[in-house]
């Protein structure tokens, strides 16, 4: 028997059917509809399905998986295990209480810093106790090239990709550039040498769109030994809240 996670988000939708803890299969789609999910529960035993989503209009998706399977959707009232301690848990974003579930399941027991790299940045840690109190938002690379560009009269609207590199800043364009992709990696270096102050042998696991290039970045930092890059960290937290 196997679960099926869905995290439908603004632009894209991220399927993973499990078999325990193990992917076994993987989509990235721009919109999921019912036809979508016929041929994986034709392919896949499916026991329990679980959705998370930013759409309300999900309607006919639950219909049919609480036809076909165990089917809830996704909340930051399900912990299995993990004691939510945020003081607005209705205004918690499901990706990153979904991270911090996914780290759960793989470091169980151990403190962890989740960084999940996006529109926004942000950093969430989990306590030895499987506590979470909560962490912090910052904006995140592209959005701060955009205010760089937005909020000043001649500054340029830089592009970046995760192959670049951070370069010195030898005219506007690459002070922009530097500025920009060596702050970020400054605060994440800063917010690991926080936490690890708070929780020793801490774990960190960095997700989401930017990660691959963070990783790359940090693999030079004093603090690599501890890092490892995830970017199926939410569907399986999504995956650890239906586990038997």
């Amino acid at each position: 028997m196997h679960n099926l996670s869905i995290d439908i988000g603004n632009t894209t939708t991220k399927i993973a059917v499990f078999s325990g803890k193990e992917i076994i299969f993987y989509q990235r789609i721009s919109k999921i509809t019912v036809d979508d999910l016929k041929p994986l529960l034709a392919e896949f035993e499916i026991k329990k399905s679980i959705i998370s989503t930013v759409d309300e209009e999900i309607l006919q998706l639950e219909d049919f998986l609480k036809q076909k399977t165990e089917y809830i959707r996704f909340s930051a009232l399900l912990g299995n295990g993990v004691q939510n301690k945020y003081k607005t848990t209705a205004t918690l974003g499901l990706d990153r209480w979904a991270a911090v579930l996914g780290a759960n399941g793989i470091f169980e027991k151990q403190a962890c810093l989740v960084i999940d790299a996006g529109t926004c940045i942000t950093y969430d840690l989990l306590n030895k106790k499987s506590e979470y109190f909560g962490g912090s938002i910052s904006p995140g690379i592209t959005m701060r090239f955009k205010a760089v560009h937005e909020f000043t009269g001649r500054l340029p609207l830089v592009s970046w990709s995760e192959e670049d590199q951070i370069p010195e800043g030898e005219n506007t364009e690459t002070a922009i550039k530097n500025g920009v992709l060596q702050g970020v990696i400054n605060e994440i270096e800063g917010f690991i040498a926080l936490n690890n102050i708070k929780e020793s042998a801490l774990k960190v696991i960095i997700t989401g769109g930017d990660a691959v290039f963070l990783f790359k970045q940090l693999q030079n930092s004093i603090f690599a030994p501890q890092i490892i890059k995830d970017p199926y960290l939410v569907l399986k937290g999504l995956n650890e809240a239906i586990a038997d």
